[in-house]
């Protein structure tokens, strides 16, 4: 999907319905019964962001145990200058998951004359309202919103492919530590060709810590989170046609040394039979549904990660505490 400069989302393209693919109902209940009628049970971390999961998240990135946001958002402020000096005069940022876009501003405002911000997110109505902000402070800036799974192939709007500018990739928040290392890999090969091969890419990746603080911020004390992820249940019950009880659920996070990562599960409290799509899944009390992993790293293992797919860490800057990093990323030509 793609957008006019004003803000108004509209179809266009072949790959259409890759982009259409978190809003589509068929294509939500397809998802579910994918997911849910394996063994173990999962649902793509993707369904997590409607409306309300979305402003749900928006919280989590407030709460006094979920660090990556402060930490993050504190090595933009000192560094967006030098990132804005390697991106060059009138550059294309593209953001990828781009939320509320409150990082985006630190970057596009240090930007010089940046000619357009292209936002990709899979909540339409987040994104409308980020864009709808963005615009407004930013008069003559092409705005044009993708509502679209950013792990997908993409194509940039027409209006953005003709801009002469140089490209920046901007994918913050440590997302890429939801994607397996594979994934991970995958998608900066995709982000590679999107951005050309002078495109540069700046890159969030939270950086591996005790064990206690990590669990601390996926499972705060407040209950966001457990909030966050328990309305997946109530977003398949109004779009896939289920018939979840919340309350026969509960929040799990755990840390899975071996592979390196938190994992987030929905555990069933009790024997159950829930109606999915109008198909009966079965669960055991104890049996989890899978619901988002977020892979951790060291700056080491990440600039590995990112020579795989084809770039290199120019830099790697962290916080004071060493919490978390970001990598400016260059293609290796």
């Amino acid at each position: 999907m793609s957008a006019s400069p004003t803000g108004g989302i509209t179809a266009a393209g072949p790959r259409a319905r890759a982009a259409a693919a978190a809003t589509d109902p068929s294509d939500i209940e397809t998802q579910a019964l994918r997911g849910l009628t394996r063994t173990p049970k999962c649902l793509p971390p993707a369904l997590f962001y409607d409306d309300r999961g979305s402003a749900l998240f928006d919280r989590i990135t407030r709460l006094d145990a979920y660090y990556p946001t402060r930490a993050e958002t504190a090595i933009l402020r000192r560094r967006a200058p030098e990132i804005a000096t390697h991106a060059g005069s009138g550059a294309v940022l593209v953001d990828y998951g781009a939320g509320s876009s409150v990082k985006t501003r630190l970057v596009l405002d240090a930007l010089d004359r940046p000619a357009a911000w292209v936002p990709i997110d899979v909540s339409a109505g987040h994104l409308e309202r980020a864009a709808a902000a963005i615009a407004r402070d930013h008069p003559g800036l092409l705005v044009a919103p993708l509502v679209a799974d950013f792990t997908a192939a993409l194509d940039l709007p027409d209006a953005v492919t003709a801009l002469p500018g140089p490209r920046l990739g901007f994918f913050p928040g440590s997302t890429i530590g939801n994607l397996a290392p594979e994934e991970a890999a995958a998608f900066l090969r995709r982000a590679a060709c999107l951005l050309g091969r002078d495109g540069r890419l700046i890159v969030g990746v939270d950086l591996v810590k005790d064990e206690d603080r990590l669990l601390a911020a996926y499972d705060d004390p407040e209950g966001v989170t457990a909030a966050f992820n328990l309305n997946l249940l109530a977003r398949l019950n109004r779009e896939a046609r289920a018939d979840f009880d919340p309350t026969a659920f509960a929040h799990r996070a755990r840390w899975n040394a071996g592979l390196c990562r938190i994992e987030m599960h929905l555990e069933s409290l009790t024997d159950q039979v829930v109606s999915v799509a109008g198909r009966p899944i079965r669960f055991r009390a104890g049996e989890t549904i899978h619901t988002e992993n977020s892979h951790k790293y060291t700056p080491e293992t990440f600039a590995r990660l990112a020579r795989r797919a084809g770039w290199r860490s120019q830099a790697c800057w962290t916080d004071a505490a060493r919490d978390f990093s970001v990598h400016e990323l260059v293609q290796s030509h």
